[in-house]
């Protein structure tokens, strides 16, 4: 009994080592790209190494009540038709009331971007995919419904592009769509039904629009 014990301890103990393990470090030898980045490090909080991240991601409100969604798309390089492997993205978002929601005990930029994040790596063939319910706007703002997203390639820097928006948003003026940069490609989801859920597809380009980009 004594023995069962002292290994209970020790696997307590090292518990928080291998989180700890899973934290991933910014390369000092990366590019630099993409301009002023404010959050985007958050990408560097992914529960997993980045090496075993999957293409595909459930966010935690894909078991909530809310109208579901889910995005895929194919990453391309700089030049537009091949297909971009072992890209990390990184995802956030608003609840169905349009604020970011926390649970208490969030580090980092958790503290700001909320529970409702996931990382995915793109495979051989540049997908990607996630599941999420489809987020509402701020409350008393004109600023459309949006998903926020980071791109980190081999090798550079992490840098922002688009945020996902909706077509069928009516927040979504002319006037809003005319902000749009177009960093990594235009980010305007057209949904589609698809059984229980909705579906959308973008497909990102990197280096598009994205200033300080190598050649």
């Amino acid at each position: 009994m004594k023995r069962f014990f002292v290994a209970v301890i020790a696997l307590l103990l090292l518990v928080p080592v291998a989180c700890r393990a899973q934290v991933q470090k910014k390369n000092p030898k990366d590019i630099k790209t993409g301009g002023p980045c404010e959050g985007c490090e958050a990408i560097y909080e992914s529960p997993l190494p980045f090496e075993k991240l999957e293409p595909m991601v459930w966010l935690p409100d894909w078991n909530e009540p809310g109208r579901k969604l889910a995005v895929n798309g194919t990453v391309y390089k700089a030049d537009g038709k091949t297909p971009a492997e072992g890209v990390i993205i990184y995802i956030y978002h608003t609840d169905q009331t349009g604020v970011y929601p926390t649970k208490g005990n969030e580090t980092g930029w958790a503290k700001r971007h909320g529970y409702l994040r996931g990382w995915m790596k793109t495979d051989k063939n540049g997908f990607y995919k996630f599941f999420t319910l489809r987020p509402a706007a701020y409350p008393g703002r004109k600023d459309p419904a949006h998903i926020h997203i980071t791109i980190k390639e081999p090798g550079k820097e992490e840098y922002w592009i688009d945020e996902f928006v909706f077509n069928d948003d009516p927040l979504l003026t002319e006037q809003q769509r005319n902000r749009c940069e177009n960093r990594g490609g235009s980010g305007i989801l057209s949904t589609k039904p698809g059984g229980s859920m909705v579906k959308a597809e973008r497909n990102i380009y990197l280096g598009k629009n994205i200033p300080g980009y190598p050649n």
